[in-house]
């Protein structure tokens, strides 16, 4: 058993990392750090935990903590792990920004690995520190990474991706608030998203390097990023399927769908569903995930549960919520 520490838990990707590790059989929740909550139960913020959980956020660490999981929003990991220190035998998980790019991975002595599974599973095995890849970016590259090995991309990519409000965090914005979120629908961050950096990355380690045009968009529910991309293809429709089958055969969180999805079979899952579709020369990959359990939180579960060197899926069997 695994002890574990969550720093930043009373937002979204927070509350269901707690979820996640509270239900996995090997972590123990030992504290859960929070500035704005402290003292005050757990169930305050996350009152679906009532009976599942006893205990109080606290503006206290332990340093000593087998694994640690920094849940403070882009930028802030850096400045927080300024003021605390951990051992050196504790695992950190990054679920910010700060460590995700080649030239930022290394910082106080530790370096961190980039953790896509579906890219690098057998180099996140021998990792001794996290950064998780961003939620965009998740869905993204899973939906790219089979066509850029086989070096089958020959032209632009063009993406267009919306995703649910639970992606812009817990604090309120003149974007979030519900009358203004529902029935509605509007872009963001056109061309120059932040996840662009990682993508770009990932396509040159499978030495692809073509332009991408990504345009996000905000949707008017939840959760759940729904991403279609689509670029020329020389291949037949088989042997699209084909390849991505044989790519994602041995990644149980990656699926490729003969039929057309829709996001609610993802949503409350570590899944990603792809469905490819040809239309004369252009290949359509449409990919989806849920931002906060496989493009944050259970993405974070399924890395620790590969550097433990324990089964992939632990913890993680999960069910959407379709209906």
């Amino acid at each position: 058993m695994k002890s574990v520490g969550i720093i930043g838990g009373s937002g979204y990707t927070g509350g269901e990392l707690i979820r996640l590790v509270v239900n996995h059989p090997n972590l123990k929740l030992e504290f859960v750090f929070s500035t704005t909550k402290e003292k005050k139960p757990i169930t305050f913020a996350h009152p679906d935990l009532l009976g599942n959980l006893d205990l109080n956020f606290t503006g206290a660490i332990n340093p000593k903590i087998d694994i640690v999981y920094l849940c403070l929003g882009n930028g802030k990991s850096r400045e927080f792990l300024k003021q605390y220190s951990f051992s050196k035998q504790t695992i950190i998980v990054d679920l910010g920004n700060d460590f995700r790019l080649i030239k930022d991975h290394e910082f106080q002595g530790r370096k961190y690995t980039y953790g896509l599974p579906e890219l690098q599973k057998n180099i996140i095995k021998r990792a001794t520190n996290i950064s998780n890849p961003g939620c965009f970016a998740t869905a993204i590259q899973l939906g790219l990474m089979p066509l850029a090995k086989d070096s089958a991309i020959s032209s632009p990519i063009h993406i267009n991706a919306t995703t649910g409000s639970t992606g812009a965090g817990i604090g309120l914005s003149s974007t979030n608030h519900f009358s203004w979120r529902n029935n509605n629908i509007s872009w963001y961050k056109p061309f120059t998203h932040q996840h662009l950096s990682e993508i770009y990355q990932s396509l040159d380690q499978l030495k692809s390097h073509n332009e991408i045009f990504f345009m996000p968009h905000r949707g008017a529910y939840t959760r759940g990023i729904f991403a279609t991309a689509y670029t020329t293809y020389k291949g037949t429709i088989k042997e699209a399927q084909a390849l991505y089958q044989d790519y994602y055969a041995d990644h149980p969180f990656t699926q490729v769908s003969i039929e057309e999805i829709s996001l609610k079979t993802v949503v409350n899952t570590n899944n990603c569903f792809i469905h490819l579709y040809k239309y004369e020369n252009t290949l359509l990959i449409t990919s989806i995930i849920d931002n906060l359990i496989k493009g944050a939180s259970g993405q974070a579960i399924q890395n620790t549960n590969l550097l433990m060197g324990w089964e992939e899926n632990l913890g993680l069997q999960l069910k959407a919520s379709i209906f």
